[in-house]
């Protein structure tokens, strides 16, 4: 049974995620587990008072754990997982690709669209920068093709940088057609680029967090840095170029209370920024139509778009939407 499907007083005897685990203090002076489980619909508390050696042993965070109990809502508490038992999670009894959460698209089919797009930057001098990052060979290919591009709001699984990178790129590509007074190659540049400190800012090993870079330094200061360093390291690259994707990097989340030191300044500054900001917004409705149960239209209030989201008719279906039918409606 999926987690968005489990109504009060539903029994479970199944493999779930273990998303979170934090020992907490107790009045007594003893300790209890805190713990989120889940799949790639959502996640439920549960608390585990007793045995907490075994507990801990079993319960680690981005680990499968075999859950004996019973869901529960509570007025007060809200939703949880009364524990009855914890045992292993045992290879060939559970289906990985029901916990964890992914891309709609093949990584390969990504990667073949990425190419494509890469040969549509016609400047040799930002052909010289893309190539050094997104060489086959290169290490910053092999991090980017398997990063995530957040923590939790949208694309918070692996290869979530890869694709959130690609679709703002191509959707630039697209608008840098249809607008005027754009530069194409820089727009892309910076599209592919705007989010490169995310390979040092979140951790790729489940469960996906903030690295202390990340905490300490922040994802655009990481990526102005990363981007900039390499510029240097080009003989002859162009002041004025470089500045261009630079300031792309360090606009994109578009005001300085949402961390961007500068606003967008140029055309190509805020068309990435303005496609970000929707590739964000849109990776959210994916996000919360997963977890969303059968026969319900709204969410429930999301942070991420200030509002529960509707999907109409499409949130009556009493199918599970998964990663492969996002897939199959892609091909």
């Amino acid at each position: 049974m999926l987690v968005r499907d489990l109504q009060h007083g539903s029994d479970l005897d199944q493999v779930l995620l273990v998303r979170e685990a934090a020992r907490r203090p107790r009045h007594d002076g003893s300790e209890y587990l805190k713990l989120v489980l889940g799949d790639r619909t959502g996640g439920v508390p549960a608390i585990v008072w007793e045995e907490l050696p075994h507990a801990l042993e079993l319960c680690r965070a981005g680990s499968p754990v075999h859950v004996v109990g019973r869901y529960e809502v509570d007025q007060r508490w809200g939703a949880q997982i009364a524990i009855l038992a914890l045992k292993p999670a045992v290879d060939g009894t559970f289906d990985p690709s029901i916990l964890q959460d992914g891309p709609p698209q093949d990584i390969d089919a990504m990667e073949t669209q990425f190419r494509e797009l890469l040969a549509t930057v016609q400047d040799p001098h930002l052909r010289r920068l893309l190539d050094a990052f997104f060489g086959e060979g290169s290490e910053t290919w092999a991090m980017y093709r398997i990063a995530p591009a957040a923590k939790k709001y949208h694309q918070a699984y692996l290869h979530g940088l890869l694709e959130h990178c690609l679709t703002v790129a191509q959707a630039v590509h697209g608008a840098s057609q249809v607008f005027p007074g754009i530069d194409h190659d820089v727009a892309v540049t910076g599209a592919l680029l705007h989010d490169i400190g995310k390979l040092e800012a979140y951790t790729v090993d489940a469960p996906i967090d903030m690295t202390d870079d990340g905490r300490l330094q922040g994802e655009i200061p990481l990526g102005y840095y990363r981007v900039r360093r390499l510029i240097e390291d080009l003989p002859g690259f162009p002041t004025d170029l470089a500045q261009s994707v630079l300031h792309i990097i360090l606009s994109h989340h578009g005001s300085l209370e949402h961390g961007s030191p500068v606003v967008p300044c140029t055309r190509e500054a805020t068309l990435v920024h303005m496609i970000d900001n929707l590739g964000g917004r849109l990776g959210s409705f994916d996000r919360l139509e997963k977890s969303l149960p059968p026969g319900s239209a709204w969410s429930t209030f999301d942070r991420a778009i200030g509002a529960g989201a509707y999907f109409g008719s499409a949130g009556t279906s009493a199918t599970p939407i998964t990663a492969e039918d996002r897939r199959s409606q892609a091909a």
